[in-house]
């Protein structure tokens, strides 16, 4: 994991860039930057881990489906003039790879906002985009599952894909980012520490 590549490469596509030594750091740095506006969130262990709901909440309208009622929630955050959202991989050549269940999180990183924050451990960098999206397929989302304690093969031990056909299935849809969409603008925090699954 080379954050001094990745920052180069997510630059030359268009994005601002922060790297931050711990996630507290970032946290009061995102606290400093986002102030009196309305703030989507995303599902995220990343978020929920830095506790940056309760932070934000003290001086901004936060919308989260993890902390509040979940339909009317995932929708709200959609119309936000911020949305804060980490990823399930991003690649040292600056692919983000993101899967979903529900589509709230993946349509909002792609439209709607005024910015969008990508909040990221380091154990969420691969090499290469291949390796983000086997990652995204065969660590991020099993794992997830279990901690839901979804009713799909790979939930059983975590431990890779298993394409099934459940009902419970989590992984739904997948989008790559191979650059900052073209309304609106989005910054990268990379923290130097794990964060998420």
């Amino acid at each position: 994991m080379n954050f001094d590549v990745l920052e180069k490469n997510l630059l030359n596509k268009g994005y601002d860039v922060k790297i931050f030594s711990t996630g507290e750091e970032a946290v009061d740095y995102l606290n400093e930057q986002i102030d009196e506006t309305s703030v989507g969130f995303g599902g995220s262990g990343t978020l929920d881990q830095l506790g940056l709901y309760d932070v934000l909440k003290t001086h901004n309208d936060v919308v989260w489906h993890w902390k509040e009622e979940p339909n009317k929630a995932r929708r709200d955050a959609m119309t936000t003039a911020i949305y804060m959202s980490s990823v399930n991989a991003i690649a040292e050549t600056g692919e983000i790879v993101n899967m979903d269940g529900n589509g709230n999180r993946v349509a909002s990183t792609l439209f709607g906002h005024e910015k969008v924050y990508f909040v990221i451990g380091k154990n969420k960098v691969t090499k290469t985009y291949e390796d983000a999206v086997w990652r995204v397929r065969n660590v991020a989302s099993p794992k997830r599952a279990q901690q839901m304690h979804k009713k799909t093969p790979c939930a059983k031990r975590a431990d890779k894909c298993y394409d099934c056909a459940s009902p419970e299935r989590i992984c739904r849809g997948m989008v790559t980012l191979f650059g900052p969409m073209m309304m609106g603008s989005a910054e990268v925090i990379l923290i130097e520490e794990d964060y998420g699954n």
